[in-house]
C-alpha cells in the first residue's frame, strides 16, 4: 500500500512534490500509449531479425528476408542498362545524320541528350539552352565554331581551349592594353570603330582614326570587313550578336584585356554515342547551321545578349 498522499479532487497519487502550495500528480500514462510503446518493441525486434539491422566487424546480419538496398540498385541499374543496350548500339553505330533521320533513333537520342544536358551543360548554358553574359546561347543560329551537326559534336568532345590536345580554340585574342601593345587612346578610337561595325552611331574622326590600327592589329583575325571566320572561332563584329555585350566600355575592357573562353572537353568522361546523343540534342534544339528534321522546345528563359 502506497503512504504517497492522494489529491482529493482526482484521487490520483502526487509526487511528493510541492510549490508554492501546488503539488504534482502521478498521472500514470494512458493505456493506448504504453500498448503503442509495447507494439514498436515488438515491431523492433521483429525487424532486426527478418532485415538487416546490426553490423558487425566484418559486416552485418542479413536478415531472414535477405533484403539488400544495394543488390536492388543493382538489380534496377543492370535491368536499365539491358533496355538502353539496343539504343546505345543503334547510336554507336549510325552517323549523325542518320540519327536525327530515323524518328525513333532520334526520339531515343534526345531522351539521353536531354538528360545529359540538365545534368552537365545547364550550369553554363542555362537549362533551355539560353545562355548568360560570357556563356553561348544554343538556342538562336549564331554559332562562333559553327553550328552543323558535326561542329557541335567536334566541339562537345574537344572543347575549347581545354587542354585538350585537338581543343578548338587555337587563336587567342590579345591583351593590347594590358600587355602594352596599344595606348589608351588607340584602344579608345577602336572602341568607336568596332560599334562603327555593327551599324551603330560612332565618332567619325575616331573612326577614322582607328581604320590604320584595325588593318595592322586586328583584320588578320577578324577580317579586313571585321566578319570573322567561323573555322578558328573568330566572331563576326558587323552583327547584332554579342558574347559579352555590345556597350562601349564593355567593347573597350574586351580589347584591353582579350577574352579566351574555356570550355570542357567531354569525350574522356562521356562515351561516343553520348555524345552523338547530346549533340543531336543541340542541334535539334537550336537548328545550327541546317535545320533538325524534328525541333525540341526548350524551357522558356530570358534571351541572354551575346
Amino acid at each position: 500500500m502506497s503512504d504517497r498522499e492522494r489529491d482529493e479532487h482526482s484521487g490520483v497519487e502526487t509526487t511528493g512534490h510541492e510549490w508554492d502550495g501546488i503539488k504534482e500528480l502521478d498521472t500514470p500514462l494512458p493505456r493506448w500509449w504504453l500498448w503503442t510503446f509495447y507494439g514498436c518493441i515488438a515491431f523492433a525486434i521483429g525487424y532486426w531479425i527478418l532485415m538487416p539491422a546490426w553490423p558487425g566487424l566484418t559486416g552485418y546480419t542479413h536478415g531472414l528476408l535477405g533484403k539488400s538496398d544495394r543488390a536492388q540498385v543493382s538489380q534496377e541499374l543492370a535491368k536499365l542498362q539491358a533496355q538502353r543496350g539496343a539504343g546505345l548500339v543503334k547510336l554507336k553505330t549510325a552517323s549523325l545524320q542518320q540519327i536525327e533521320a530515323d524518328p525513333e533513333l532520334q526520339a531515343y537520342a534526345l531522351q539521353v541528350g536531354q538528360s545529359v544536358f540538365a545534368d552537365n551543360c545547364a550550369g553554363c548554358h542555362g537549362a533551355g539552352g539560353t545562355g548568360a553574359k560570357g556563356y553561348p546561347n544554343l538556342r538562336d543560329d549564331v554559332w562562333l565554331w559553327g553550328g552543323s551537326l558535326d561542329d557541335i559534336q567536334k566541339t562537345i568532345s574537344v572543347g575549347v581551349r581545354s587542354g585538350n590536345p585537338h581543343a578548338r580554340g587555337e587563336t587567342v585574342m590579345p591583351s593590347f592594353g594590358r600587355d602594352g601593345m596599344l595606348t589608351e587612346a588607340q584602344i579608345s578610337d577602336l572602341t568607336e570603330y568596332v560599334v562603327a561595325l555593327s551599324h551603330r552611331k560612332a565618332d567619325a574622326a575616331a573612326v577614322d582614326r582607328a581604320r590604320q590600327t584595325f588593318a595592322d592589329q586586328c583584320s588578320a583575325c577578324h577580317g579586313p570587313a571585321g566578319t570573322g571566320d567561323v573555322a578558328r572561332g573568330i566572331p563576326n563584329l558587323t552583327d547584332a550578336d554579342w558574347l559579352y555585350g555590345s556597350g562601349r566600355e564593355t567593347i573597350h575592357d574586351q580589347i584591353w584585356n582579350g577574352r579566351n573562353g574555356v570550355m570542357p572537353t567531354w569525350e574522356a568522361r562521356f562515351s561516343p554515342e553520348t555524345v552523338k546523343a547530346l549533340a543531336v540534342y543541340v542541334h535539334a534544339n537550336a537548328g545550327g547551321d541546317v535545320s533538325s528534321p524534328r525541333r525540341v522546345e526548350a524551357k522558356p528563359e530570358a534571351q541572354a545578349g551575346r
